[in-house]
C-alpha cells in the first residue's frame, strides 16, 4: 500500500480498538513516527490531514522542524531519550516531550526557557526491571511529579509515558502504566494523558487508556538504511 492507504487502514484499525474497549475515538491523539524518514514525507502526511509527528533524535528533529517551518498546524513530539546538554535544543524543537524521567532533566529543560510558553510534558516510567533503561522507576514517577509541579512552572505535567517491555504481555505493562498515572494525578490531577502504544501494541494501550498513541512502521512503512 501506498502512505495514504496505510494511514488510512492504520486509521480504521484504531476506531475499531477503541469501540472494542468502549472508547470514543475522538479522545485518541495518532502521532506518526517519522524517524529516519526524509522531510518530504512529513509534508505528504500534513497533506493528508495528519497534525502530530514524532521524532527520537535531537539532530533530526532540529533539522526537520527548521526545514520544514513555513508547515502550518504541525505539533512537534520528542518521543526519544533526553540528553541533559540536549535539554535546551529540544525544548527549542518540541511542543511536548514524552521522555522526562528525572529531575535534573526536567530542571534543564524548564532552564532552558523558564519564561516561555509552557511545555507539555510526559513522565516516562520504566516497566522493566532494568534500571539502565530510560523511565522512572513506577515507585518514583509521583516524586517526580511533585518536583515538575514545584520546581518546574515552564513544564505542564499531562500524564505519563512508557514502552510495553520485550517479551511482556501488553495488557499487562499497560495496566501498571495507567496505575502509575493514577498516582500522578494524585498530584497533578489535570494530568490525563498517556502516551502508550505503538505499532504493534496499539490496542492493548487503547484498552488500559491511552490517550497518545506513537505509530511508525504501520503508517510509514520500512525506515530507509541510514548513510
Amino acid at each position: 500500500m501506498d502512505l495514504r492507504s496505510r494511514l488510512s487502514a492504520l486509521d480504521a484499525r484504531v476506531v475499531d480498538a477503541a469501540r472494542s474497549a468502549g472508547r470514543d475515538p475522538s479522545e485518541l491523539t495518532r502521532i506518526v513516527v517519522t524517524k529516519f524518514h526524509p522531510p518530504e514525507l512529513i509534508t505528504r502526511l500534513c497533506e493528508y490531514g495528519v497534525h502530530d509527528v514524532g521524532e527520537s533524535r535531537q539532530q533530526e528533529l532540529t533539522a526537520k522542524r527548521g526545514e520544514l517551518a513555513a508547515l502550518d498546524g504541525v505539533r512537534w513530539h520528542f518521543i526519544g531519550q533526553v540528553q541533559t546538554k540536549k535539554a535546551r535544543a529540544i525544548r527549542a524543537a518540541s511542543d511536548c516531550v514524552h521522555s522526562v524521567d528525572r529531575d535534573r532533566l526536567a530542571d534543564a529543560l524548564h532552564a532552558a526557557d523558564p519564561d516561555g510558553a509552557r511545555l507539555d510534558v510526559f513522565l516516562q516510567v520504566n516497566l522493566t526491571d532494568d534500571p539502565s533503561r530510560g523511565g522512572a522507576a513506577p515507585g518514583d514517577v509521583a516524586g517526580l511529579a511533585e518536583h515538575v509541579a514545584a520546581s518546574c512552572p515552564s513544564l505542564r505535567v499531562r500524564g505519563v509515558m512508557a514502552v510495553a517491555p520485550l517479551g511482556s504481555e501488553p495488557a499487562e505493562a499497560f495496566g501498571r502504566l495507567a496505575g502509575a498515572g493514577a498516582l500522578v494525578r494524585r498530584i497533578v490531577p489535570d494530568a490525563t494523558w498517556m502516551s502508550a502504544g505503538m505499532s504493534g501494541d496499539f490496542a492493548e494501550a487503547i484498552a488500559a487508556g491511552a490517550t497518545h498513541l506513537r505509530i511508525g512502521t504501520a503508517i510509514t512503512g520500512p525506515r530507509p538504511a541510514r548513510d
